[in-house]
């Protein structure tokens, strides 16, 4: 009985978020194409508002700035490799935009996680604000923060 109600209610889920799939598909292939440097792919999965937070404080990012950032690397074949080891969506009532948010494996940052927000636009989900982060270590935030401190106080 109790299998029963489970499997009621898995399908009860599934009926409120009827674009799970769909969502983490276009984020998985966001992730793919910025591993293969495919300029276009990644860039029209990005609605045309987007925003892109990088891990530097200064990295904040329209779609055309990032494109103008990013087109040296992928001309070059240069992308980066992100995977998701964890992704948790949620959708707004109207079903029309998601929130995202995920835990990174990648080769240069280590563990990282990124947040974003999709919109439904046309019928198809596109990315319009996406903040990359490095995550620290509460243990380690006191060595961190006087790094950064320091760092400043050099360049300014």
């Amino acid at each position: 009985m109790r299998s029963f109600f489970l499997s009621i209610l898995s399908v009860a889920l599934l009926a409120q978020n009827p674009d799970q799939a769909l969502v983490n598909q276009k984020i998985d292939a966001w992730h793919q194409a910025a591993s293969q440097a495919d300029e276009k792919a990644y860039f029209d999965l990005i609605h045309p508002s987007g925003i892109f937070m990088g891990t530097d404080a200064h990295e904040r990012w329209t779609k055309e700035e990032f494109l103008a950032y990013t087109r040296p690397f992928f001309s070059k074949g240069k992308g980066w490799s992100f995977k998701s080891v964890r992704r948790s969506v949620s959708f707004s009532k109207d079903g029309q935009t998601a929130w995202f948010d995920e835990d990174l494996d990648t080769p240069n940052l280590g563990p990282a996680r990124g947040t974003g927000v999709m919109v439904l636009t046309n019928s198809e989900w596109k990315i319009i604000h996406y903040n990359l982060t490095v995550t620290i270590p509460n243990p380690l935030m006191p060595m961190i923060k006087n790094h950064i401190e320091l760092f400043f106080k050099k360049t300014s």
